[in-house]
């Protein structure tokens, strides 16, 4: 079990528990804008890092109406991601994918490929969408291990045996196709991607096992654990650049319940601290985020994970 977190880190967003510089990132420009297109979820996972559920609506639905101004203020074609809880229970996810795609974007979209996306009229929508704008179409499957075991320790009983179906329709139509599992489920990386390898290669499936962006083994996230604070040094120590982090180039939009509009968060990971609520408009959030939590330590710096495409 990991100790847990001294209570002096991450409070002051300029100086660590030590007294150091804590780092920071500069924006740099938007590579991926993502919309959280609402809380509630089909299932409800033992570890989400959203807190998403069958019950949960601390986010709202987005609408079109929410979404259109976002997109307007891009200037350029870029990778829109929708994420959620499952992007495929709310209503409007196919106008969604299509307001992006018709501004010239591409789209990456998360599921877990149960019950939402097989519905005829999500099939039909996505369907339509891959025939009038091909290649420009992704979807991400969270498949957090290779067994039925492991994904459904994480995320309920049958859980593995519905998801599989899905994933084989979204091969068998040709989209594009990633995954994403948990590395916190693997010995090593090199034993998880060959696990997913046999899986893949068992099912016939697009993907990858050896691309990092095909198949993503995201790092455990837990902010009551101890983690180092990460400072100004920290850069050259870590031959990490800031500019690698995804608050350098993207931002998530969200619409809190009983919130008259939608805001701009400065990451897809940190949906509850205000002090990552960075505006109303991408212009307002496009400024330079501090990393005063302990997920930008386990996630992002030590992890070196992206949720983007």
């Amino acid at each position: 079990m990991n100790a847990p977190i001294d209570p002096a880190k991450f409070r002051d967003p300029l100086i660590t528990a030590q007294g150091d510089v804590r780092a920071s990132v500069a924006f740099r420009g938007y590579d991926t804008l993502w919309f959280n297109t609402g809380s509630l979820c089909n299932i409800e996972c033992a570890n989400c890092y959203i807190e998403s559920s069958p019950t949960a609506d601390h986010f709202v639905y987005l609408t079109p109406g929410d979404v259109a101004p976002f997109l307007d203020e891009l200037e350029a074609p870029i990778e829109i991601g929708f994420t959620g809880g499952e992007p495929f229970l709310n209503p409007h996810m196919i106008r969604l994918s299509e307001m992006a795609l018709e501004r010239g974007h591409r789209i990456l979209i998360l599921t877990n490929a149960m019950r939402p996306m097989m519905r005829p009229r999500v099939q039909a929508g996505l369907l339509d969408l891959k025939a009038r704008f091909p290649a420009r179409v992704t979807m991400r499957v969270s498949l957090d291990h290779y067994t039925a075991e492991g994904h459904d320790a994480e995320r309920g009983a049958g859980a593995f045996a519905k998801a599989l179906p899905g994933v084989d329709w979204l091969a068998a139509q040709g989209f594009a196709l990633h995954i994403a599992g948990r590395a916190v489920f693997a010995d090593s990386e090199v034993s998880a991607r060959s696990g997913y390898r046999a899986l893949v290669a068992d099912r016939g499936w697009p993907v990858d096992a050896d691309d990092p962006a095909a198949l993503m083994l995201f790092p455990e996230m837990d902010d009551r654990a101890d983690v180092p604070e990460i400072t100004t040094a920290c850069w050259d120590i870590l031959s990490v650049s800031p500019d690698s982090l995804m608050c350098a180039n993207s931002r998530m939009v969200v619409r809190r319940k009983g919130e008259g509009r939608a805001r701009v968060l400065a990451c897809t990971l940190l949906w509850d601290d205000p002090q990552f609520d960075m505006g109303a408009t991408l212009d307002e959030a496009a400024r330079t985020v501090s990393l005063n939590h302990p997920h930008c330590a386990t996630f992002c710096v030590l992890g070196g994970a992206s949720c983007s495409a």
